[in-house]
């Protein structure tokens, strides 16, 4: 019972001042409690470890991106896919991307260079800056004593040689190789390989050996001679043109010495190869396989291998194969694959469609930037993307773009520095974009095109499990 005074004075005091409000101890929550009253903010993060590429458009947060972190828990591979239509912040956001790992001492990145204008690579003005000189790959400038990468480089296996041989003649004659072309060019690599010690051997030894093919490999087989040098006719007319045809002057000599691969950034600039003809694919394969000889190697770094018009790659039944193993090894040593692609039916509906179908499985991070209707409906299929992605994707505006890493699918804002601006966003990537804004419209279109998606997924969160049928 409260004490007679204390009654008076408060009813006295509640007369003057007003009535006294009841003193109440101050509200504690929880995060989780937090997000379950707000639900966008309860979406599950990628970490904090890794390379900043911007911001989820629908709440706000930092997004944060790496493979190597991720690899293991919530990635079961290491390899990316990007996909989009010219003009939309693909190479912007693979440049930013690289720019960003490199801050970090244990990562080394090689770069396949597709693309350019002006007699130079894309990746040009980033390697300057970098202090690096690109490896250019010009039919013309290897007859003056340019690039070289010889695709029978004793530093790859012998396996690995004839394989890479194979390939190259199966792409260029667009079908397998048959048993009988196929023995005759196993034995004219043997003898290649076996009595030739005083130099590296060279493609133009293979030509010779399969258009004079030794009397020993006829007896071996029982046949005539004649029959041996006819089932190697083709193999040598393919090779040929490595060797004196329009390719020739950047496979048919020893490998140049003092190519670096020891530099942060490797850039192999292929902008002077028609991406059109053949051999885009011939080139991507040797490049490969070469790679996976001299520079993957069993030590502690981190390497991200980014190819450019990959769809050479994983279109070709032939090259997919060889890429396929690289990816496979790439897991245990530190490898990520990063494939840049402009439409997903590039590949898809192609004559690899099983291969690319093996590729596309171990590309566990998928970045999808603005596509027709049809087109995204289409990768929705193919990538099991929630229906709200698929949606929102042909919306969607430069620079923003859908993530699916591993199921986890967000909107994100790709952010790109002051500094990192004159690098990322050459003449020829501005001249791509179909829309001339000045700096303050392009801001205003920015941030209503972040409202729209932001106001999209909000109103279709409840949708997120769905799939396209």
């Amino acid at each position: 019972m409260r004490d007679p005074l204390s009654v008076v004075t408060d009813a006295f005091t509640s007369f003057l001042f007003g009535k006294v409000e009841t003193t109440r101890l101050p509200v504690r929550t929880s995060t989780g409690q937090a997000q379950a009253v707000y639900l966008p903010t309860a979406a599950p993060g990628l970490g904090d470890s890794g390379v900043i590429i911007g911001r989820e458009v629908y709440s706000g947060k930092g997004y944060i991106y790496d493979p190597f972190q991720l690899y293991g828990q919530q990635l079961p591979a290491p390899h990316w896919l990007v996909l989009g239509e010219s003009g939309n912040g693909k190479s912007a956001l693979e440049k930013t991307y690289v720019l960003r790992q490199l801050r970090f001492r244990d990562r080394q990145v090689v770069v396949l260079d597709a693309q350019g204008e002006d007699g130079v690579g894309e990746w040009n003005l980033i390697a300057q800056e970098l202090g690096i000189t690109p490896i250019r790959l010009d039919p013309m400038a290897a007859l003056d004593h340019g690039i070289r990468l010889n695709p029978l480089d004793p530093s790859i296996t012998t396996t690995g040689q004839l394989a890479l041989l194979r390939t190259i003649i199966e792409v260029a004659m667009g079908h397998g190789l048959d048993e009988r072309a196929g023995f005759a060019l196993k034995v004219a690599h043997a003898y290649v390989n076996e009595t030739i010690v005083e130099r590296q051997p060279v493609l133009s030894d293979i030509v010779e050996r399969l258009r004079h093919p030794e009397p020993e490999s006829a007896e071996a087989m029982n046949v005539a001679i004649d029959d041996v040098r006819a089932w190697g006719l083709d193999v040598a007319l393919v090779l040929d043109r490595l060797v004196d045809g329009d390719l020739r002057g950047m496979f048919d000599g020893p490998t140049t010495v003092g190519i670096d691969l020891d530099a942060p950034l490797i850039v192999f600039d292929l902008s002077h190869i028609d991406r059109n003809s053949i051999a885009m694919p011939i080139l991507m394969a040797i490049v490969g396989v070469w790679l996976e000889h001299t520079w993957i190697r069993p030590d502690r770094k981190k390497r991200i291998f980014l190819v450019e018009e990959a769809w050479h790659i994983i279109n070709s039944p032939f090259v997919a194969q060889l890429f396929q193993r690289l990816l496979k090894f790439g897991r245990r040593l530190g490898l990520s694959f990063v494939a840049v692609v402009h439409h997903l039916s590039d590949v898809v509906d192609g004559a690899a469609a099983k291969e690319a179908a093996a590729i596309l499985k171990m590309a566990s991070t998928r970045t999808i930037y603005a596509q027709k209707a049809d087109e995204a409906r289409a990768t929705g299929r193919v990538l099991g993307l929630p229906r709200w992605a698929v949606e929102i994707i042909p919306t969607l505006t430069p620079g923003i773009a859908v993530w699916d890493v591993n199921g986890n699918v967000q909107v994100v804002k790709h952010l790109v520095t002051e500094t990192e601006r004159p690098l990322v966003f050459t003449d020829r990537a501005m001249t791509e974009s179909s829309v001339d804004l000045t700096d303050d419209a392009l801001r205003a279109a920015e941030r209503e095109a972040e409202e729209r998606a932001a106001a999209f997924v909000e109103q279709h969160v409840g949708d997120s499990e769905s799939t396209v049928a």
